[in-house]
């Protein structure tokens, strides 16, 4: 079938809007018309180059859509079912899938690789050349062809911009703070970086019954909006949250800090260690030059501190029981979704949605399909 995507053709150049050739799912696999797409910080990573990934490539890792058509031998889904997608794969077979954590399922190692999970390719351009979903996925198109390990079954009744977001954004960020930092009531909890990801961390933290919330933003608009989802105080930087923070725990610090930037770079660490406290926990949510080998800590303050430095993948939690999780919260009202989406576009507006997102005009943008 033909449809139209959003297409990268190498590091740096422009989203094009083009018409492409779709084919039919394959055994494992389905057919789905998108609904939504979030834009997410870590598609531009692959735009910049920080995230390598192989071109051509479809945009896109958050999304929803509806089910209209199944390859053979499919069972999980049936036509007129609605999905959301999963960024990482979950076969429900390896090693970590039994241990309850589909986050680091095997299948994430094939993620960057070309084409499919299999290796082969669904997508190709007018002029027949194959084309990548980007992380198997490709949301910034009107259809998808997706493995069944890639999506997951929600209600029909869910907003499409809702669903989209808890595909990435929103599960990373809420499981930075509720699973990866174990914040619990009480807690002093720094978010550094007030975007997607780190709004959600802020509901995260406030869920979980953290006392202070302190959103740390250079974006006066994010500073602000932080306080609508949960944030009790804001800085600019770390070190102008450091006075703050030693106050309001009387010399204490914080008990977490997560770094949700746009970009992680090395020198986040070292600031973050001086405004957590003793036993404290540090969580490295945001994706990093897949180069960047240079981290600047103190190591003696690391081990002497007793501190804790923890990676988080997609929240640290299990996408097939994480995602129908915090659906539920949000339709019971305690998970704002909806105010996260500041701006919504069409697909051929993708690039305008990217600028948006860049000049700190979103807390999330989410491209709408009719």
């Amino acid at each position: 079938m033909k449809t139209r995507a959003a297409i990268l053709r190498e590091v740096g150049a422009a989203w094009n809007v083009e018409e492409i050739e779709l084919d039919d799912p394959q055994a494992g696999e389905i057919l789905v018309k998108t609904l939504a797409a979030g834009m997410c910080h870590s598609d531009e990573h692959a735009h910049d180059g920080t995230m390598p990934a192989p071109m051509p490539l479809i945009g896109g890792h958050e999304g929803a859509g509806e089910v209209i058509g199944l390859g053979p031998g499919v069972t999980e889904f049936e036509i007129g079912d609605h999905i959301s997608c999963s960024f990482i794969p979950s076969c429900g077979k390896c090693t970590w899938c039994a241990r309850g954590q589909q986050n680091l399922c095997d299948l994430g190692a094939k993620l960057m690789d070309p084409g499919m999970i299999d290796g082969t390719f669904r997508h190709r351009d007018a002029d027949g050349n194959d084309l990548t979903p980007l992380l198997k996925l490709g949301t910034f198109a009107e259809h998808m062809v997706l493995s069944v390990d890639s999506a997951i079954k929600i209600q029909n009744d869910i907003p499409p911009g809702p669903a989209a977001l808890v595909s990435c954004g929103v599960t990373t960020g809420y499981g930075s703070a509720v699973y990866r930092a174990e914040v619990t009531a009480g807690d002093t909890v720094i978010i550094v970086g007030c975007g997607g990801l780190g709004t959600a961390a802020i509901q995260g933290a406030k869920i979980a019954g953290a006392k202070n919330v302190v959103a740390v933003d250079p974006s006066e608009f994010k500073r602000e909006s932080a306080m609508e989802f949960g944030a009790t105080h804001s800085a600019a930087s770390i070190d102008e949250a450091m006075e703050m923070v030693g106050a309001m725990t009387e010399g204490v610090m914080a008990d977490s800090t997560i770094l949700t930037p746009g970009t992680l770079t090395g020198d986040f660490i070292a600031p973050a260690q001086f405004i957590t406290r003793k036993g404290g926990t540090i969580v490295a949510t945001a994706v990093a030059p897949v180069e960047q080998m240079d981290v600047t800590m103190n190591l003696f303050m690391f081990s002497m501190m007793n501190q804790e430095l923890k990676g988080c993948l997609f929240g640290s939690s299990s996408p097939r029981k994480e995602i129908p999780h915090l659906l539920s919260m949000y339709q019971a009202g305690q998970l704002k979704l909806d105010e996260m989406i500041t701006n919504t576009y069409t697909l051929d507006q993708v690039n305008e949605g990217y600028q948006d997102m860049l000049d700190n005009k979103n807390i999330r943008g989410v491209i709408t399909f009719d």
